[in-house]
């Protein structure tokens, strides 16, 4: 039987070293002093780095996704003020001492391969993530749900990357403030379309 929490300490430990550091950079001997684990016990649980990073990624998925939906509904009642609390969520995070960037950009960066499956994780992230903001894009009832989301997914990357380079932690603050005027104009243009007798939304 698999011991659970060895293989998430170890997996915990890999978080942090491989956000702080890279995953290349990063030797399993060094994370393996880092956990006090032998290479036998690392691969009783992963037959190899990249194993242990796909693991790594797979879990900070969950724990990112469920991290920002959480706050984000407990933000406000409607779909505006919950799609614009995901870049106050942003900007904590941008304000932790352990804020190295994200996690999935960092690793598409050192694994940039096409057939990648570390890349195939991260892209399924992203894409993840996007489906959360159309979701609530579509509860605006707005004319091109789909194409809003693509924008607020373009500024909260934005967002993530411009912290990260210039440790500015405002920048999810700019990021906030585009988003409402995309947001507000989605509305206006929905409402003035039903003002009009118009049947087209998404």
């Amino acid at each position: 039987m698999v011991d659970i929490s060895r293989r998430e300490h170890l997996i915990n430990i890999a978080i942090d070293m491989f956000a702080q550091h890279g995953f290349h950079a990063t030797g399993v001997d060094t994370l393996l002093a880092k956990a006090g684990m032998s290479k036998r016990t690392l691969y009783t649980y992963f037959r190899s780095k990249e194993e242990l990073i796909l693991a790594v990624l797979r879990h900070k998925d969950g724990l990112a996704r469920n991290r920002l939906m959480t706050n984000v509904g407990r933000a406000g009642s409607t779909p505006e003020a919950r799609l614009l609390a995901v870049y106050d969520a942003a900007e904590v995070w941008f304000k932790q001492k352990d804020f190295f960037g994200c996690m999935f950009i960092n690793a598409v960066g050192e694994y940039g391969e096409a057939d990648s499956p570390i890349r195939q994780v991260c892209m399924d992230y992203k894409k993840l993530t996007r489906a959360y903001l159309l979701g609530l894009c579509r509860q605006l009832e707005v004319v091109e749900p789909e194409a809003l989301a693509d924008e607020l997914a373009l500024l909260l990357e934005g967002a993530i990357v411009t912290a990260q380079v210039s440790k500015n932690s405002q920048a999810a603050t700019t990021a906030k403030r585009m988003a409402k005027i995309l947001i507000d104009d989605a509305i206006k243009n929905a409402q003035q379309r039903r003002s009009a007798g118009v049947r087209d939304f998404a």
